[in-house]
């Protein structure tokens, strides 16, 4: 009698009424309608188990974290740390001393810019940023530019709301000692090839510093493949809760650059003077952090991982491939960037002559939540000689259906509208 071979257990691939079970807010009515929530690019829903996951923290082991010798210090400092873990395989990082806690991606890369800039950059030197950049990735650098007298230089987009490479070849030179890009726009949803532009600048000696709000939540991330020195995302756009986000930075340049704030926790010693720092990441953290927040990331994190990167990844190109399919379809709307398979899963345009924020309360009023504005990014607005947008952005939870209900929702608007 012969073994015979175990059958290997295969999880089914999740649907989308699924997943949505898992998401309580999107049970409810808005003005009468199902909710349909387009605006995942802002911030995204949360599952019951990230919920439950932080509703369970504060119920049985809340306390604070690290030196603590008491039970409940100890458990806190566990689940805080396992998410530091967690976060480290999750994006491939070689170690968990290279994953610092931030509050969000804004203030990660101001890190980056007031730590690092402030110790490298001087009068003659160039940072080179995109003018497809949120706000978090020009204002930081405009500022520590002026601080360090050294020069801010911009890559320009083409019409098709890409990088403009030949003008990126000029840029990028000798002169160059930080090259800060977004992996996908906010706006105009393009995918930057990120491994290529961070070979460009270490081609030239400049760091590369990723802004990877938009790409993490969306698309498998490799920090080792990409080979950037610094990557910086937020939880909250990920599943996760509010107030906790990451900066991935390459352990040898951290451990080169003084800290960002004085406190607690980021010392090995304090007298009165002077003081010496704590070894990384604590160096970099200072104060209370958001432990509950750690612990709703970590769960999140194991959501994504269950359902799979890639499956989320997929999911998002077939409802924007046939939102953009049916918007191209509505006379009078112009959708901004590139063809749905050079974007991720958002959509931005204009229509007619209604101001965005308009469009966005008629569709509210229809129960769907969209974005209005300039969405944080000012200049690409400026690029296309507008002032605002409106955007409808995907996710794990949103079905063809809702893509349904959004055009229906904008035929509406335009009938109030008349044209």
């Amino acid at each position: 009698m012969t073994a015979s071979t175990p059958t290997l257990q295969v999880a089914p691939m999740p649907t989308v009424a699924e997943i949505r079970k898992d998401f309580p807010i999107l049970q409810q009515e808005v003005h009468g309608h199902p909710l349909v929530y387009l605006d995942s690019t802002a911030s995204s829903q949360k599952p019951v188990q990230v919920i439950e996951a932080m509703d369970e923290y504060y119920r049985t082991i809340h306390a604070n974290v690290h030196r603590g010798v008491h039970t409940l210090s100890e458990a806190a400092t566990t689940a805080y740390e396992d998410a530091r873990l967690k976060v480290a395989r999750f994006i491939n990082a070689p170690s968990t001393k290279e994953i610092i806690f931030t509050r969000n991606t804004t203030e990660g890369l101001n890190l980056v810019a007031y730590s690092w800039g402030r110790a490298n950059l001087k009068p003659g030197d160039e940072v080179l940023i995109t003018e497809m950049e949120h706000h978090s990735n020009i204002v930081p650098w405009q500022l520590i530019c002026e601080i360090t007298g050294a020069t801010l230089r911009y890559v320009p987009i083409t019409p098709r709301g890409e990088l403009d490479y030949d003008a990126l070849s000029q840029l990028l030179n000798e002169k160059t000692k930080v090259f800060a890009f977004t992996a996908m726009s906010n706006v105009l949803g393009t995918i930057n090839p990120v491994a290529e532009l961070v070979a460009r600048a270490h081609a030239v000696g400049a760091i590369a510093v990723v802004d990877g709000a938009q790409s993490v939540p969306h698309l498998k991330t490799d920090v080792q493949a990409l080979d950037a020195d610094f990557l910086a995302f937020s939880s909250h756009k990920m599943l996760g809760p509010t107030g906790i986000g990451v900066l991935y930075g390459r352990k040898e340049i951290l451990q080169a650059m003084p800290p960002f704030l004085g406190g607690g926790d980021m010392i090995r010693e304090v007298k009165l003077s002077g003081s010496s720092w704590n070894d990384l990441p604590y160096k970099f953290e200072a104060g209370t952090p958001a432990i509950a927040e750690a612990v709703g990331l970590s769960v999140a994190i194991d959501y994504l991982n269950q359902v799979g990167m890639d499956w989320i990844t997929e999911h998002e190109r077939q409802i924007t491939a046939y939102a953009w399919e049916q918007l191209q379809q509505i006379e009078g709307l112009r959708i901004l960037g590139p063809d749905p398979e050079r974007r991720g899963g958002l959509l931005s345009f204009i229509f007619g002559d209604i101001h965005p924020h308009d469009i966005a309360s008629i569709l509210d009023m229809q129960g769907v939540a969209v974005r209005a504005g300039h969405h944080c990014a000012q200049p690409i607005h400026d690029h296309y000689g507008i002032s605002a947008s409106t955007r409808a952005s995907f996710y794990i939870y949103n079905s063809l259906d809702e893509v349904d209900r959004l055009v229906a929702a904008l035929h509406q608007a335009k009938d109030i509208f008349s044209f």
